[in-house]
């Protein structure tokens, strides 16, 4: 415990013994605004919606004076979404704490009503990483048929679009590429399986291709 007699920071108890602590990690909320929010088309959208007016005022007659400033008005309106969303984002990114032991994976969700939840590696079917060419990534852990989470308790830390069965998602992660390995190392070790010697993960660009890291 620590000494304000709470369990440290992204667990829900003190480790019992035998268990170790991997790895911990956090979203990062820049990588989370782009990828989960998605905040660049939001500015680009308002960024058309500001020039489509600009253009048609200039074009309707209106002095370009005049036109400048009801645009500049427009996209301060416009600014106050995309503020909102990236601040949600970095809230996000400071209350999640991503968690993999030697028998189990643990997330710690939530802003007002924080949720703890915890994936013993029995409940894990397999793991796939999505990695970007700037070493961020995701990692989606499938569950195994029997064992199902509400996906809007999940999100944004879920699987785009996996609705039917939810697989919850280290999501926009730092060095994903090393701990997508050491996540898969450590499931084989709880099988009894060799554990595998993973070659580095090749940098994906596309959203939700994935690769298997553990099965």
């Amino acid at each position: 415990m620590t000494a304000a007699g709470r369990p440290p920071r992204g667990l829900p108890e003190r480790l019992p013994e035998g268990e170790r602590l991997l790895w911990q990690g956090a979203p990062d909320w820049r990588m989370l605004a782009r990828q989960a929010f998605h905040v660049r088309g939001l500015a680009i959208y308002f960024g058309v919606i500001v020039a489509y007016c600009l253009g048609s005022s200039v074009l309707g007659g209106t002095p370009p004076a005049e036109a400048a400033l009801s645009a500049a008005k427009l996209a301060g309106v416009a600014l106050v979404p995309i503020a909102l969303v990236v601040a949600y984002a970095w809230a996000v990114g400071r209350a999640t704490v991503y968690s993999v032991t030697n028998r189990r994976v643990v997330l710690q969700l939530g802003l007002a009503l924080p949720v703890t939840i915890n994936l013993p590696f029995s409940k894990i079917d397999s793991a796939a990483l999505s990695l970007r060419a700037n070493g961020f990534g995701d990692i989606s852990l499938l569950l195994n048929a029997g064992d199902k989470l509400a996906y809007l308790v999940l999100w944004p830390h879920a699987r785009p679009w996996r609705l039917k069965r939810p697989e919850p998602m280290f999501r926009s992660v730092p060095d994903a590429g090393r701990v997508g390995q050491l996540l898969a190392r450590a499931l084989a070790a709880s099988a009894d399986m060799p554990v595998p010697a993973t070659p580095e993960p090749r940098p994906v660009h596309a959203a939700g291709s994935q690769q298997p890291v553990a099965a």
